[in-house]
């Protein structure tokens, strides 16, 4: 019965109602309808029940709760009555006391603390809040004593469908291929309703096309969008806009509905195949083109976009396929025509080519659409040009001897005209290839003469450049390098590799190798190198040392006897005889030193000089030098020392910021006016410092003496000032002592016989009533208010 008078309230909106029920504890738990409290107490008596059930029976709680409900958004002239609380205990005397505290109490929900009645006083929304929690407690109305424990109970707020469907992640946009069959997945859309998915179809949502068909269609329940149309073509159209809608309740009426759009863009198959804007193109070059240029261009149009529009092109016939070569500009797509040989007018003046553009990347779906490639034929004219000369090689390589005569003939280049009108051509020399000119060539034939001497062993090759020009155009030149090897003659005799400097042992033994040296010839035979060494024939029969010639084409020194002995001769010169196996042979002589040393048993040698034997035992060379450092050291740092004490004892230089250019003196004594000159004593403008004559300057350093002088003794009365101050003047113009500079002396003192008279209001004995502004008016506009002004100041003290 309780779910049943739930529905009924539900589908009547009829008023709440508050049911009474005595049954077992059992029935209690039940759910009941939104306004309904089941009421019990352990003190209430149980109908039909004996004492022993009443004991078994006996409730631990007073009150055993049920969930509450209230409709969302109701709204009316009065608070919604949401259910009753009622205790058992209750004797309907007035002395129960209802308290209701948890979620909202006080400000949603009122209660009645007589009747137990709770209100909802706002208008509720459970998009915002769907449940509250709140505590119940019935407690004596005189005391406050609480009757029996607090319990908590639930009121839910039951929806209604008030929310209309929404698509958060709208507006959409998809892609799918173009040409796709029917039914091939788009894109998936979502709307969400606010409303509760559990009760009723508040949120049952259903999708429809409102826009789009027949193109699209839409799954209802799982929103899913679909091709409804085959062979839907981008070429002829890309961009589909679709309009879906949500609508809950079902998709029945009075639901609520929610739109969004979805974008639909048909991508890029390739689908078409390229094709020639034109079957037959005519290009002209000129035969003197360089190579790589381009001829011209050609291109295959795709109604494809991106990848698939890409496409190759290649020369497939012609009679110039290894004249020109095509290449695809990957920007703009054409076909570049570009030369890949010389041309020559002369010899041909066309060319016919066929070119084909195919597709780079093919869908095997559309293979059978035909084939994706295309083809045109391409007519090249060779046009005539004034060409510059031709050289009868590209490089040229001379050999000439270093010691060749001057004028003699090097070689010969030879160039010509490849026109048709064959214009005779001069040579000539870059110098900037030959600065030494060492070569000179015949304007006419092309010979190459010796112009200076030539040295292999300065420098072996040398590269010029020889330029070809046209005598009726100069403008048409060639130019050729050529290659001078030159060959080498035997002309530098042999000489030591290095200077050589061998050492003797003092216990050295006969027979004992000294040195091996080596030679080097700058010349460069075509056997290589070798050496006759031999001593000079006074040195022959040399009893210190002799050579030995090794197979290594070096030469050794070896020591005749023993018993050498630096006291008795620390160096021996020993001159060698080189000579080569050219032809003439060259030959030189070279002298090899040989020091005399002291060395250990095990021949390693330790000292070569004589000095050794007169140097304090246990005192070496290193540590003599290391003495005389420190010695140096020291005296280095006592010429520091007097140095700066000499410069801390100069006298100090006043600095520029320090220089003083007067004295002010202040006296607290105030004249009488400019007419009273009794009151002030002229000489107090004298330094009290400088009154006995000489004030000795503090700004500079004088380089000479100045020799005081007797000053004069300051008067009280009658000082003449200006005599006073042309002394002043004269002092300061002899004074050997001053700066350079100009010195400034200021004195507080106003001439007599000034002609523009004092300025001082002091002296002034006549008031403004003695003067007259009517001037002021005839100055011009700008002074006319001034004089407005002044005039008016006249008349009131007139009045």
């Amino acid at each position: 019965m309780p779910e049943r008078l739930t529905e009924m309230l539900m589908d009547t909106w009829t008023p709440l109602i508050i049911l009474w029920i005595t049954v077992l504890p059992s029935i209690y738990m039940a759910p009941m309808n939104q306004s309904q409290v089941l009421p019990s107490g352990s003190s209430m008596e149980l109908n039909g029940l004996s004492e022993e059930q009443r004991v078994l029976n006996r409730s631990k709680r007073g009150w055993v709760w049920n969930q509450m409900f209230v409709l969302e958004e109701f709204s009316g002239p009065e608070p919604i009555l949401v259910g009753r609380l009622h205790t058992d205990l209750d004797p309907g005397s007035s002395k129960i006391k209802y308290i209701l505290s948890g979620d909202g109490a006080g400000t949603i929900f009122v209660i009645n603390d007589k009747t137990g009645d709770i209100h909802a006083m706002k208008r509720l929304d459970r998009e915002e809040k769907a449940e509250y929690t709140l505590t119940a407690q019935a407690v004596d109305r005189d005391t406050n004593k609480p009757l029996e424990p607090p319990s908590e109970f639930i009121i839910k707020v039951q929806d209604i469908n008030d929310n209309a469907p929404e698509f958060v992640d709208g507006p959409y946009h998809a892609t799918v291929p173009e040409m796709s069959v029917v039914g091939t997945f788009v894109t998936k859309v979502t709307a969400t309703d606010a409303d509760d998915p559990v009760y009723g179809n508040s949120a049952k949502l259903v999708y429809s096309i409102l826009e789009g068909q027949p193109y699209f269609s839409i799954e209802p329940h799982t929103a899913i969008i679909k091709t409804a149309l085959p062979n839907m073509d981008r070429e002829a159209k890309e961009e589909y806009f679709v309009v879906i809608q949500a609508k809950d309740m079902g998709g029945h009426m009075g639901g609520l509905s929610g739109t969004t759009t979805v974008t639909i863009t048909l991508t890029d198959v390739n689908d078409n195949p390229p094709k020639f804007a034109q079957s037959l193109y005519h290009f002209s070059v000129m035969e003197d083109v360089a190579l790589g240029e381009p001829v011209g261009r050609v291109k295959a149009n795709d109604l494809d976009i991106g990848e698939n529009a890409k496409s190759s092109y290649d020369i497939i016939e012609g009679d110039g396929m290894d004249i020109f070569e095509i290449t695809s500009d990957s920007q703009s797509q054409d076909g570049i025509i570009r030369v890949r040989k010389p041309l020559d007018f002369e010899t041909k003046k066309s060319y016919t080519l066929k070119v084909e553009a195919a597709n780079i990347y093919i869908d095997p779906r559309f293979i059978s659409g035909g084939p994706f490639k295309d083809t045109a034929t391409v007519k090249i004219v060779v046009e005539d040009a004034d060409e510059p000369p031709v050289f009868s090689s590209p490089t040229y390589l001379l050999e000439v001897h270093e010691n060749a005569a001057i004028n003699s003939v090097i070689g010969q280049v030879t160039a010509h005209d490849p026109d048709v009108s064959s214009s005779p051509i001069r040579f000539s020399i870059d110098r900037h290839t030959d600065l030494e000119r060492q070569f000179n060539i015949n304007a006419e034939d092309g010979k190459i003469t010796l112009a200076t001497p030539l040295d292999r062993e300065t420098n072996m090759w040398h590269n010029i450049t020889i330029i070809a020009t046209e005598t009726r155009n100069h403008s048409q030149v060639s130019r050729v390098p050529v290659a001078i090897k030159v060959l080498d003659v035997n002309d530098n005799a042999p000489e030591f590799a290095s200077e050589h400097e061998a050492f003797l042992c003092e216990n050295g033994k006969p027979g004992q190798i000294i040195q091996i040296v080596s030679a080097v010839d700058k010349d460069d035979p075509k056997n290589g190198h070798f050496f006759l060494y031999s001593l000079l024939p006074e040195m022959v029969n040399n009893p210190n040392f002799t050579i030995k010639k090794n197979e290594d084409n070096t030469l050794s020194i070896l020591a005749k006897h023993s018993g050498f002995s630096r006291q008795k001769q620390e160096v021996y010169l020993l001159p060698i005889i080189i000579s080569d196996s050219g032809n003439p042979p060259m030959s030189s002589t070279s002298t090899l030193t040989i020091r005399v040393c002291g060395c250990s048993s095990d021949g390693v040698v330790q000292s070569c000089n004589v000095e050794a034997y007169v140097l304090p035992i246990g005192l070496s060379m290193g540590a003599l030098i290391a003495i005389l450092a420190c010695i140096i050291l020291l005296l280095v740092i006592v010429v520091l020392f007097v140095t700066l004490r000499r410069h801390k004892n100069e006298p100090l230089i006043i600095k520029d910021d320090e220089d003083v250019r007067e004295n002010i003196i202040r006296y607290d004594d105030e004249g009488g006016g400019e007419e009273d000159t009794e009151a002030f004593d002229i000489a107090t403008l004298q330094n009290p410092d400088g009154i006995n004559g000489f004030l000795p300057r503090k700004d500079i350093k004088p380089d000479l003496q100045f020799m005081p002088r007797q000053g004069l003794a300051p008067v009280p009365n009658g000082v003449d000032v200006d005599e006073f101050i042309n002394v002043r003047l004269h002092e300061a113009d002899n004074d050997p002592t001053a700066p350079p500079y100009d010195s400034i002396q200021i004195y507080g003192y106003e001439g007599r016989g000034s002609v523009a008279g004092s300025l001082s209001s002091l002296e002034s004995s006549t008031s403004d009533s003695d003067q007259n502004f009517d001037y002021l008016s005839e100055w011009g506009p700008r002074f006319k208010r001034l004089g407005e002004l002044y005039s008016v100041g006249e008349s009131d003290k007139e009045t």
